[in-house]
């Protein structure tokens, strides 16, 4: 694929044809990142011009295209309104619970209903809160460790539990949670906090107007827009559609099913249970997007079949935002990786902008030649450009 150099276009949207949607002038767009992608879309899009097949733009959906995360908002939901069944075994959740988790779960909760009947979370505040501190922390109340052996590049069991405990659960059970959640969320004030057992827990989401813009912007020019998110793709569904995203353009955690209920195990990608998180997500593009199969779904994908844009804003994303072949756009949340690939902008295609809602103060200096990296066994080292030699540390100069 040729190299495409998209730079800044500061002509009016007279310089489209009449009928091309631009971006809305918004304070919230950081320098020249929109005509930057005013230009891009300009040059790739299909107004004025005809295309045999519609350019990819792939986003992460929590704290990219809204403010906080949808994931959280339907667990704490969930806990709340005690749709957790008890299962037979609380290790079979998930492969990747530590026995000590099960254990801590199983004191907590394993008394207060049969298998299959769901958990008084409601009002029983001990389970209630062992849920919430697994999930919210990856940790028992006591601080063991909560989930161990996954790959740290391809997974985060954390995210995936959400879905695990819905298991019994039908589609169309966990579509109205989702829904009821998204109400209660969108409805709170901006700032909201809500008791979760005796937890008090974040209670409000807001989308993103000038993500929605830029969302529509790219349909309305062709673009093949989805959504690749570590959120279970029902809830991700219920919150897209609101945006103009259909359900077929969402990707996210997927589990089996036994006859019309949701089961722990996990859907897979590349030969293994999977979920879009890090690798992942490439992993489910290449896979469900570009059919390709197989281990060879982990690995970059020819560079002319790849997503044109992509946008991120955790190091969840550092792999499938840097795959993008045009611009890559960041909102910045002091995330490491993501952030020192994003400054250290090898190819000159990296957008960062801060976050629309509450954007966070300045970083410390990001030690990507040291800390730049998540190993798959959670360690961290020294994170290397696509030329092979460290990237230095990287002051944050966008917030």
């Amino acid at each position: 694929m040729a190299l495409l150099v998209v730079t800044a276009c500061h002509s009016t949207n007279s310089a489209h044809h009449d009928s091309c949607r631009t971006l809305a002038v918004d304070s919230g767009w950081y320098g020249d990142n929109r005509d930057r992608i005013d230009a891009m879309i300009k040059q790739l899009g299909s107004c004025g011009k005809t295309r045999d097949t519609a350019p990819l733009a792939l986003f992460d959906w929590d704290n990219t295209m809204i403010r906080n995360d949808i994931g959280h908002a339907t667990f704490y939901w969930v806990v709340r309104n005690s749709k957790v069944r008890q299962p037979k075994d609380w290790s079979a959740t998930s492969p990747f619970l530590a026995p000590r988790a099960a254990a801590a779960l199983a004191a907590a909760c394993g008394s207060l209903a049969p298998p299959g009947e769901p958990l008084p979370t409601d009002r029983d505040t001990g389970c209630a809160d062992e849920l919430v501190s697994i999930y919210s922390n990856g940790q028992t109340r006591s601080g063991e460790t909560a989930f161990t052996g996954f790959n740290h590049r391809r997974f985060k069991p954390v995210d995936a539990w959400l879905l695990q405990l819905l298991a019994g659960w039908t589609d169309a059970d966990i579509t109205q949670f989702a829904s009821a959640a998204r109400q209660e969320n969108i409805d709170a004030p901006q700032g909201a906090e809500q008791t979760v057992g005796s937890t008090r827990q974040t209670a409000w989401v807001r989308y993103y107007q000038q993500m929605r813009d830029l969302v529509g912007t790219l349909q309305a020019n062709g673009f093949d827009v989805r959504v690749i998110s570590a959120s279970p793709e029902l809830v991700v569904r219920v919150w897209a559609a609101d945006v103009g995203i259909p359900a077929d353009r969402v990707m996210g955690v997927l589990s089996e099913h036994d006859g019309d209920v949701v089961t722990p195990r996990l859907a897979t990608c590349g030969g293994e249970p999977s979920m879009p998180f890090n690798e992942g997500k490439r992993c489910r593009v290449n896979q469900q997007v570009l059919g390709i199969q197989g281990a060879a779904a982990f690995a970059p994908a020819p560079e002319a079949r790849r997503q044109v844009f992509a946008a991120g804003d955790s190091d969840g994303d550092a792999t499938f935002v840097p795959d993008a072949t045009a611009l890559r756009l960041v909102l910045n949340r002091n995330q490491i990786e993501l952030m020192c690939r994003a400054y250290a902008d090898s190819d000159g295609r990296w957008l960062i902008n801060p976050t629309f809602i509450d954007p966070l103060p300045p970083s410390p200096p990001y030690p990507c030649a040291t800390q730049g990296f998540d190993e798959p066994d959670g360690g961290q080292a020294a994170l290397r450009g696509p030329d092979g030699r460290v990237v230095p540390d990287q002051q944050d100069r966008v917030h």
